[in-house]
């Protein structure tokens, strides 16, 4: 009777002291990417990712656990250390490690760690980081790739103190420049290089030309290497994808395996008895907006590919849309074989939801392995055991084994300590019947201490994509918002993903459109719930959120404030300058000049003297994918014409993936601008920040 007060008295306190999340935990956020299983299956390595003490950069380091669980432990010391690969017979471990010089990343190299203990060695000595590693069956060998070419080896001993290098660049075709990697090098490919693991082994280069050459994956003879290639110059001209290939260790020319149908290819996945190879690919035809991935196999002798997945009208190999993926070191898993090469296992999306499955490898008949609310980010299988990543919207990612009957078993609790402090809790799922009788999903994260008798600021986050989706994965930035005294409603308006081709495509040649009338629906519906404050509406979002933002207050006045993120505003310029081309029909039938109408109705720029709600606009100084020009310069701009509220954040240096994998203080400061935009003007706030200068302020 005694243990049992002292327990409730102890469930209490903790409960007591239990504090709301902050948007300054996410430097103490742990992060769990790759994990990849021993041969044996008894031991799991994986990258642990964390924030350093000055929250200025991300550390990466090799850890590993056991398959039954236990307490992790460090195998390397980091600080960039990624990319972890067993040997064979699981005796080493190869892995990338990026030393500094001067505080500067030097170019990523092999190196190897014997399992018994020691100091890791270096492998490779490349002049060009290392990409990839890839085991020959034997553990002899080590394929991997690299930009590097041979003449880079006498570079440095032949540079002269008085040699000039030229930094112009001479652009010749439509993409030169990739969202977070920078500028393309266009006399740089990717390829295939092998090397012994002795000790003192040189590198020996297997491809060559001006294509890339990415993927190497080993027959399970270790007679070929397979990769995937578009041997095609400007590939952006044609409805055409990828290749698959192979090419001997030894050298020698590259052979094509013929793929049937035309698309994309990635994850490739031979077989145990080298018969099939399983990839994960596309069909360029017809030309959709969003176009699903299936699960292929060829033959590995050639001829037609199977698509096993055809009648499975959802995602394979799926991700959901979230802000707490591990912001370095992540790789993506592959299909994984059974040991019989019989059937093959996966990943499937569907309404929010990543969970395993089998697929028979003859007939493509598709079977549930697991099922719930989580999103599997990553799997392992072997020697009959399997281990997944998993997160939930109280979990930001964990280990757990998996059991034949889909039963998950957790074997880590990486923010256990952190995480004992905080109060999190669960979304709530509501479905919408939208005006033409589309089911909507979307979920409702409240306050830590609802009220349902009290009415709540609300805030619309709109995922961006816009063929993506919300669902079961962690959320930093839904928790803290509601831990602010919000409710935050985030939905997935038709054109998301993990609902089927049809209600993906929907949008194709009509966005923004219906999917606005999508997310009204939302939140009429929970305003009709009672709990939420008509008065005090909130929007937001990011990349295709974004175009739904600014396109949201053009038509309507409904929200005391919005800030979008990483936006377009005007289509007809985003065609000219994002990273990647709109070439082919994909959301846009014409170019700009053949089409004007049709990219001005669809853009919110075009009806930007009918916004009145406060904007702000976050915009990354390095975002290629939406450039700053194509979308917050130009709303900020108009908007001072006008006289009406807004303000701009410009975040140096930052791509993108802001939100996802930015320099950690710049997502902090990034939180604490988008909930005092709304504190100001939903809730009344005296927040003085946006104010300085400003000819109204000084009246």
């Amino acid at each position: 009777m005694k243990k049992i007060f002292v327990a409730i008295v102890l469930l209490f306190t903790v409960a007591a002291f239990a504090r709301n999340i902050t948007e300054k935990d996410l430097f103490k956020f742990t992060w769990i990417a790759d994990p990849q299983l021993s041969p044996d299956g008894s031991q799991i390595a994986f990258v642990r990712v964390t924030v350093d003490e000055k929250g200025e950069k991300y550390l990466t380091s090799i850890w590993s656990v056991s398959s039954k669980g236990g307490t992790p432990r460090s195998i390397t010391n980091g600080p960039r250390d990624t990319a972890p690969r067993w040997s064979p017979d699981g005796k080493t471990l190869a892995f990338l490690r990026t030393n500094e010089k001067d505080g500067k990343p030097q170019q990523a190299q092999i190196e190897l760690l014997s399992m018994n203990g020691g100091e890791p060695r270096a492998l490779t000595s490349m002049p060009k980081s290392v990409e990839s590693i890839a085991w020959s069956p034997n553990g002899k060998q080590i394929a991997f790739t690299a930009t590097t070419k041979p003449s880079d080896f006498d570079k440095k001993n032949e540079k002269s103190d008085d040699a000039h290098e030229s930094d112009v660049r001479i652009i010749n075709q439509a993409i030169y420049r990739s969202n977070g990697s920078g500028y393309n090098d266009p006399t740089r490919s990717t390829h295939i290089w092998v090397i012994d693991t002795d000790e003192n082994a040189k590198p020996k280069q297997l491809t060559s030309g001006d294509f890339d050459e990415e993927d190497p994956t080993w027959s399970p003879d270790g007679s070929r290497i397979y990769f995937v290639s578009v041997r095609v110059f400007e590939a952006y001209y044609d409805e055409r994808d990828a290749d698959l290939f192979y090419v001997s260790p030894s050298g020698g020319d590259m052979v094509k395996i013929g793929t049937g149908s035309r698309g994309s290819i990635s994850r490739i996945a031979p077989s145990p008895d080298g018969k099939w190879i399983a990839y994960v690919g596309t069909i360029s035809k017809p030309i959709l907006s969003y176009t699903q991935p299936d699960l292929f196999v060829v033959s590995s002798s050639g001829g037609e590919a199977r698509n096993l997945t055809a009648k499975f009208d959802n995602d394979v190999m799926a991700a959901l849309t979230g802000d707490q993926r591990a912001p370095r070191g992540s790789r993506q898993s592959k299909p994984a074989w059974s040991s019989d090469s019989k059937s093959i296992s996966i990943t499937t999306g569907e309404q929010g939801r990543t969970n395993l499955a089998h697929v028979d490898a003859a007939s493509g008949a598709l079977k549930a392995w697991t099922s719930g609310n989580r999103d599997v980010q990553n799997f392992a299988m072997a020697n009959g055991r399997t281990i997944a990543l998993v997160s939930t919207p109280t979990i930001i990612g964990d280990l757990y084994s998996v059991d034949e009957a889909g039963a998950f078993t957790r074997l880590t609790n990486i923010n256990e300590k952190l995480f004992a402090d905080i109060t999190l809790t669960e979304p709530e799922e509501i479905w919408t019947t939208s005006f033409d009788g589309k089911k909507i999903e979307s979920w409702v994260q409240k306050p830590p201490d609802f009220d349902p008798s009290k009415k709540y600021p609300m805030i619309l986050d709109i995922h961006g994509g816009p063929h993506a989706a919300y669902g079961y994965t962690f959320d930093h930035e839904f928790q803290w918002m509601a831990a602010k005294g919000y409710v935050v409603l985030y939905p997935n308006p038709r054109g998301s993903t993990t609902y089927g081709a049809e209600f993906g495509n929907i949008i194709q040649y009509k966005y923004p459109g219906d999917d606005y009338k999508d997310l009204m629906a939302t939140v009429d519906a929970l305003i009709a719930r009672g709990f939420v404050d008509p008065k005090k509406l909130g929007i937001t979002g990011g990349s295709g959120g974004g175009v739904l933002t600014n396109w949201s207050i053009t038509q309507t006045d409904r929200f005391a404030a919005a800030v979008s993120q990483r936006s377009i505003a005007d289509w007809a310029d985003f065609w000219y300058t994002a990273d990647f081309t709109l070439f082919q029909p994909t959301w846009f039938r014409k170019a700009p000049w053949q089409d004007p109408q049709d990219f001005a109705a669809r853009s919110a720029i075009t009806f930007i003297d009918r916004v009145h709600t406060p904007l702000m606009l976050i915009e990354g100084e390095a975002d290629y994918r939406t450039p700053p020009t194509s979308g917050g310069e130009m709303m900020f701009r108009a908007l001072k014409y006008l006289h009406r509220p807004t303000v701009m954040i410009r975040f140096p240096g930052e791509s993108h993936e802001l939100s996802r994998s930015g320099q950690p203080w710049h997502r902090v400061e990034r939180l604490e601008h988008i909930v005092a935009w709304f504190d100001k003007y939903l809730n009344g706030a005296k927040i003085d920040t946006y104010d300085k200068g400003l000819r109204e302020a000084s009246k």
